[in-house]
């Protein structure tokens, strides 16, 4: 028997509860890693709260770090005690999990674990964001929304890297600081924020907004856009975007609207190679800072998410078995 968290019920943070369940064993293909950290995202409040429609009872979770404990049926490339993380695992609210074994990234040397267990997800979502869903050069201009979260601090680094002006947003003076330090250009209140973004760019609005905030956000996101500019609607952590009229990118300036997620962009195991490879061998050298905002033992799962959803948290949270 092993410890995990496990939700009977959907219902609020208190039905995320300690239990012993049975050890998992890996199927053909898989790795069984025994978990050294696990990360905490928006999409497993909703699936708590059963939002999406899941079965019950539940463990959640699909981010984790740790190291290889058992090696299943015709797996290659992997060998008891190796290194590795995932955003594509399962129940790693838990001290062993079950991942893939071509969903399993390997983690480089000088890379800790808990650091590790905090990229997958958001590292590779900004890295996708910025190679891929509009692809960013040097001399454009970026807005991005909530600035000192997890994906926004790395958004911000990644533009910076590739020669972007990064005007950014953001709702405290703590986290004002947190973004001026990954790099941003311009720090501003959500208050107005079309208004100021259209001064800072002299009347032209930016190149493309990347908006995770959804409802509260969306219609000053496509009022800060240039003719022709992109929205990238990648999250909505204030709710879903209302139903939307095209003929609003048509009078906003021949405006694009997208809504990618991570899954279309983790393909087949090359494309999962390098987007992992140029995130965690960035976070390894140094030029990548990866901000843990919080760090909650195992058994404290209720406590994560409430902290998650007050939106008290910046960086990224994590357990710890």
């Amino acid at each position: 028997m092993i410890n995990a968290i496990v939700a009977a019920a959907p219902g609020g943070p208190e039905v995320l509860a300690p239990a012993e369940v049975e050890m998992p064993h890996p199927g053909p293909g898989q790795l069984l890693i025994r978990v050294a950290a696990a990360g905490i995202n928006f999409i497993e409040t909703y699936q708590r709260q059963g939002i999406y429609k899941i079965p019950f009872p539940f463990t959640p979770g699909a981010e984790a770090s740790g190291v290889v404990a058992e090696v299943g049926e015709g797996v290659e490339g992997f060998a008891h005690g190796d290194r590795v993380a995932t955003a594509e695992g399962v129940r790693t609210y838990a001290e062993y999990a079950l991942v893939d074994a071509d969903k399993a990234l390997p983690i480089p040397e000088g890379l800790d674990l808990l650091t590790a267990a905090a990229l997958p997800l958001q590292g590779m979502t900004a890295h996708y964001l910025v190679t891929s869903t509009f692809r960013v050069e040097s001399g454009q201009t970026a807005l991005v929304h909530a600035g000192a979260g997890g994906v926004g601090l790395l958004l911000i680094q990644m533009l910076k890297a590739r020669g972007a002006r990064v005007i950014t947003t953001v709702s405290t003076d703590a986290k004002a600081e947190l973004a001026d330090g990954a790099g941003a250009d311009h720090v501003i209140r959500y208050h107005e924020f079309p208004d100021q973004v259209r001064e800072l760019t002299g009347g032209t609005g930016v190149d493309v907004v990347y908006d995770g905030v959804g409802r509260d956000t969306f219609d000053g996101s496509l009022a800060s856009l240039r003719v022709r500019g992109m929205l990238v609607l990648f999250g909505a952590a204030s709710g879903p975007v209302p139903p939307v009229d095209p003929q609003r990118l048509n009078t906003g300036g021949s405006l694009f609207l997208t809504r990618p997620t991570l899954a279309h962009h983790l393909l087949n195991a090359n494309e999962r190679r390098w987007r992992s490879s140029e995130v965690f061998g960035a976070a390894a050298d140094g030029s990548l800072n990866v901000r843990v905002g919080a760090q909650f033992p195992l058994w404290e799962a209720a406590d994560a998410h409430r902290a998650l959803e007050g939106r008290s948290t910046t960086g990224k949270v994590l357990l710890v078995p």
